[in-house]
């Protein structure tokens, strides 16, 4: 027995001294689990909302006080003149940009891997991945500039050339939306994504080159055979996660805030999608417990395609995010 314990306190000391040494990471830790706890944990005690009666005169307690009303806001939301529409805009914007969207950083990175001039490679590197730090409030006032009826760059090209003779309504139109979503989106998110695929591509074993290259291989069979398969596991682990968040926006362009931002009353029979009509719903009429109810339907359904994708990818490739 005191031989044992002599055993625990040595280990115990020792990992009090690994601790000191690592005291500096441990409180970045530290201060990540806060802000997790504070930010993500926290306010899933709102979602106790989607079930009752609740009031937003009745404050912050009322979520607990108020009374339950079950799922009656589940069965209002189904029954909703607007559910169809809002599904069918969601899904289809999000599944377009996941076939338009998705492959695009992973060509850019591999292409970038084949440029052999340092100074090209990160200029364009650079100017690719620097939309993502503009907000979306910029690149509205961007589009509008680009696409506006009167005094819009492209339709003032097009004109000149002859191609239209009327200016076309881009920003307006709903038919025009989708193809403004997505294009807007592989604009300003498909450089930032080809950072993950460019560090992925860096981990591959040089040697492997050499090898196929020693056998004929030419730039496109490396490609074939070395680079993509070196890249396959970090093309699913965000593929995962681009399914999983697609009610939610998806990894590439928020579709909440394109929404808020590119869409208006002209255009929002096909602009308008769970996320924004929620978010009106709560804000603008004040319903906070239906609000709560939408959101908690889009999470659990994204939680299904997070499993559902994490399987398949397993099941055909071997690999998953756990």
């Amino acid at each position: 027995m005191a031989v044992e314990k002599n055993e625990k306190t040595a280990a115990f000391r020792e990992g009090l001294k690994r601790f000191r040494k690592q005291l500096p990471f441990q409180v970045f830790v530290l201060l990540g689990i806060v802000f997790l706890l504070i930010f993500s944990y926290t306010p899933m005690f709102g979602i106790l909302m989607a079930f009752k009666d609740y009031r937003i005169t009745s404050g912050i307690g009322g979520i607990f006080t108020s009374p339950w009303v079950g799922m009656r806001y589940f069965e209002e939301l189904i029954n909703d003149y607007n559910f169809p529409n809002l599904v069918r805009n969601t899904i289809a914007i999000s599944l377009l940009k996941l076939v338009f969207s998705f492959p695009v950083p992973i060509a850019l990175a591999i292409m970038l891997n084949e440029v052999r001039h340092s100074f090209l490679k990160r200029f364009v590197q650079t100017v690719s991945y620097m939309p993502h730090f503009i907000s979306w409030v910029v690149v509205m006032g961007i589009s509008f500039a680009f696409f506006s009826t009167e005094t819009g760059l492209v339709n003032n090209a097009l004109q000149s050339l002859g191609v239209i003779d009327e200016p076309f309504d881009w920003l307006t139109n709903p038919d025009s939306y989708y193809a403004l979503a997505v294009s807007t989106a592989i604009w300003k998110e498909a450089g930032w994504w080809t950072i993950i695929f460019l560090a992925a591509i860096a981990g591959i074993d040089p040697g492997l080159y050499e090898a196929a290259e020693i056998d004929g291989a030419g730039r496109i069979k490396r490609i074939w055979h070395v680079t993509l398969p070196g890249m396959k596991g970090s093309i699913v682990v965000v593929a995962i996660l681009s399914i999983g968040s697609m009610l939610g926006g998806g990894l590439v362009g928020s579709n909440f805030e394109q929404s808020m931002l590119l869409g208006n009353a002209l255009n929002n029979e096909k602009s308008q999608i769970i996320q924004s009509y929620a978010f009106n719903i709560g804000l603008a009429q004040g319903r906070f417990a239906f609000a709560a109810a939408i959101d908690l339907v889009q999470s659990f359904i994204s939680v299904l395609l997070v499993l559902s994708s994490n399987y398949l990818a397993k099941r055909f490739s071997g690999q998953g995010l756990y």
